[in-house]
């Protein structure tokens, strides 16, 4: 078979997964009728705890997620989506005293973690631009827009560049900096960082707001100078608020979904001397998750340490951004290494990653392929953006391998 045709098989295989099994599953099972909003959790097997928190993450990736689809399938039904979201966002989640966006709200919508983590608003800004960018809502627009210049003004470290992880409601600084409870107590994060990246090249993409555009730029130079190991080519995850390095750990997931995340950005600052240093610096991490976080059955593992694997379990969301970050390095050298690697994720994906019974995909499995069923189908950290996002974008990307 001709190896175009063999692509082509693959887009539809992929395709399928995200209109047949992904997208239906958001649709028909996470609407909350009684209370509004979308349910905070679901088990695996479609329990839905009706009294779950609603939380920051997954309902701006909802936002985001049925804004893009929309832009590539038209359907009115996922334009309903995406306005519900923006509605409970907007009357649940907004600050109307200090603005910026609470974490954490319980199930009828009454804030219970009234914090503003950069990481959450940061992917406010990335929700909000999309839907600004597909369905031209002005409100959205001002909406990004007031969550950056908050940022701007109380997250930025203005001495050492680069923004602060965790402020109280009223936007002093927290004194346990963490994301997550797995997460260190440090005042600044790749993480946080990778989505304020991806925040604000959306923003900028449709706003086009000089500010913005220094900001981004101002975010390329800490990962340049900073966040990128150059003898490495790893993620470094943790720093002091001085850009001390704090851990050694490395994140295959984030290093092969950065790689593309910042190619992506670079081209829409649009600076081609940038560009070329970017796209440089994507192919060296692309080949170092290929040579030591990828398993031998194409999953990925989750950590390691630089010289060992520390965590051998295989989550959703590194499987779906490795399909992606390996496309696009073969895009750039067009290496045959990484379209095997792309399509040894997608294998593992639909063979061991996608519920074929209950719709989705499992949150986990082990090295052996045993799924992890003390994690749920949604849950505050897990949406449709990570799997939603990378079947468009490998989509695209094999139309564009094609021709």
């Amino acid at each position: 078979m001709p190896e175009s045709q063999r692509l082509r098989l693959w887009r539809d295989q992929i395709e399928t997964e995200l209109t047949e099994n992904i997208i239906p599953f958001w649709q028909e099972r996470t609407v909350d009728d009684e209370h509004g909003g979308f349910h905070g959790r679901i088990s695996n097997d479609l329990k839905i705890d009706k009294q779950a928190g609603k939380g920051l993450i997954l309902n701006t990736r909802i936002l985001w997620t049925f804004s893009r689809l929309y832009q590539a399938y038209p359907n009115p039904d996922y334009r309903s989506l995406a306005d519900r979201a923006f509605a409970y966002l907007d009357r649940r989640f907004w600050d109307q005293d200090n603005g910026g966006f609470y974490w954490m709200v319980d199930y009828r919508g009454n804030p219970t973690v009234r914090q503003k983590k950069t990481y959450g608003q940061a992917f406010a800004v990335y929700a909000l631009s999309e839907y600004y960018r597909v369905f031209a809502v002005p409100e959205a627009l001002e909406r990004a827009e007031a969550v950056y210049g908050l940022l701007e003004t109380h997250s930025r470290d203005p001495q050492n560049t680069g923004y602060l992880e965790t402020f109280e409601q009223d936007w002093s600084v927290a004194q346990d900096q963490r994301l997550s409870e797995v997460d260190m107590d440090e005042k600044k994060s790749m993480n946080t960082h990778l989505h304020l990246l991806e925040g604000y090249a959306n923003l900028l993409a449709v706003g086009q707001d000089e500010r913005v555009r220094l900001s981004l730029r101002e975010l390329f130079t800490i990962f340049l100078g900073h966040i990128i190991d150059p003898e490495t080519h790893h993620f470094r995850p943790f720093f002091t608020e001085q850009w001390e390095p704090r851990s050694g750990h490395v994140s295959f997931g984030h290093d092969i979904e950065g790689s593309w995340l910042l190619c992506e950005a670079a081209h829409i600052l649009g600076d081609k001397e940038l560009i070329g240093l970017v796209e440089d610096t994507a192919v060296r991490m692309a080949h170092a998750v290929l040579r030591e976080g990828l398993d031998a059955d194409g999953g990925l593992f989750y950590e390691g340490d630089g010289s060992k694997i520390t965590d051998t379990d295989k989550h959703w969301w590194p499987q779906a951004e490795a399909m992606v970050g390996f496309l696009n390095a073969c895009q750039l050298t067009r290496e045959s290494s990484f379209l095997a690697a792309a399509q040894a994720s997608w294998n593992f994906i639909s063979t061991h990653i996608v519920d074929t019974v209950h719709g989705e995909w499992f949150w986990k499995v082990t090295r052996e392929g045993v799924v992890a069923d003390d994690k749920s189908k949604v849950d505050p950290w897990k949406g449709p953006y990570h799997n939603g996002r990378a079947c468009l974008e490998a989509m695209n990307r094999i139309d564009q391998l094609t021709g």
